[in-house]
């Protein structure tokens, strides 16, 4: 009678044992990413330590705890250089809304034309466009900087705008084109029938279909152009003109006293529309880059 009630409580043993296992390996497995996110967030949070300690210790100490909190970096940051941070957060603000939406435009009617239309040397064009991804930029910039000095955009910020209409970046080309070609043909047939257009078929068929990776497009255009630095630095010369970036650099002096706290706080500042950004768009920008990597 022992065996046998030792064979019968062993399977009701072995149920709760693979629990236990599989909360410590649950457990280990939180610790582990939670140690992995601090060490990614460091960084980041001796930034925000150090734009409310004083600057002496900025430098002398890798803790994160300020011996004493001041936010006067935060006035100091926004009122202390010629022009009003402000004045460079809507610099900032209105090239990277334009060019988000240049590209989302230009790009998108790229690509639909690529994946939807029928025209002579169409697969050369494409393999030509997706060829630009591996030119250099800095390949291109004297002849670009000459033609836009040339036309009077230097100081403007044009050069940064107007081409994003004009379809220049072929990766959101490439990803949109993967997209439409997983829209079935159906749709533009069927609206055919019903007299559409090649235009009211982008407009009314493409277009509402495609609301995932045109987000995808647009957060990472945002991002990329608010985070530019170079392109700012070569065109725009009057500090009116600058952008975040370029406004955060007039911080440093190399032949003088750069005020630290300042830059930090700015530079924190500078991470809010960007978080907002992807914080609101974060789920069309995940279900854009499943769909157009999925092969339908």
């Amino acid at each position: 009678m022992t065996d046998a009630a030792a064979l019968l409580a062993a399977p009701a043993a072995h149920p709760d044992a693979r629990a236990k296992r599989s909360r410590r390996r649950s457990i280990v497995i939180h610790l582990v990413l939670t140690a992995a996110s601090i060490l990614m967030l460091y960084p980041i949070l001796w930034m925000l330590s150090g734009s409310v300690r004083p600057d002496d210790e900025i430098f002398g100490t890798s803790s994160l705890i300020p011996s004493s909190v001041s936010f006067a970096s935060y006035w100091r940051g926004w009122n202390g250089l010629q022009v009003s941070f402000g004045q460079f957060f809507w610099n900032s603000l209105t090239i990277s809304v334009l060019a988000t939406i240049g590209n989302v435009v230009g790009c998108s009617l790229a690509a639909f034309a690529f994946a939807r239309l029928r025209f002579g040397g169409r697969n050369f064009w494409f393999a030509l466009m997706l060829g630009t991804l591996m030119l250099p930029y800095h390949v291109v910039l004297i002849p670009q900087y000459i033609m836009f000095l040339e036309l009077g955009w230097v100081n403007t910020p044009l050069p940064l705008i107007v081409p994003k209409y004009l379809a220049t970046d072929a990766f959101f080309i490439f990803l949109m084109v993967q997209f439409f070609r997983g829209i079935p043909r159906e749709l533009d047939e069927a609206a055919i029938m019903d007299g559409c257009s090649p235009w009211r078929i982008y407009w009314r068929v493409m277009l509402p279909l495609s609301m995932p990776v045109l987000a995808t497009a647009a957060i990472f255009s945002f991002i990329w152009t608010w985070d530019d630095f170079f392109g700012p630095l070569i065109y725009l010369n009057d500090i009116d003109t600058y952008t975040v970036q370029l406004g955060l650099r007039s911080f440093v002096d190399s032949t003088g006293a750069s005020d630290w706290s300042a830059l930090f706080a700015m530079s924190n500042l500078s991470l809010v529309p960007v978080f907002l950004f992807f914080l609101f768009f974060q789920r069309l920008l995940i279900e854009g880059i499943a769909t157009t990597g999925m092969k339908r």
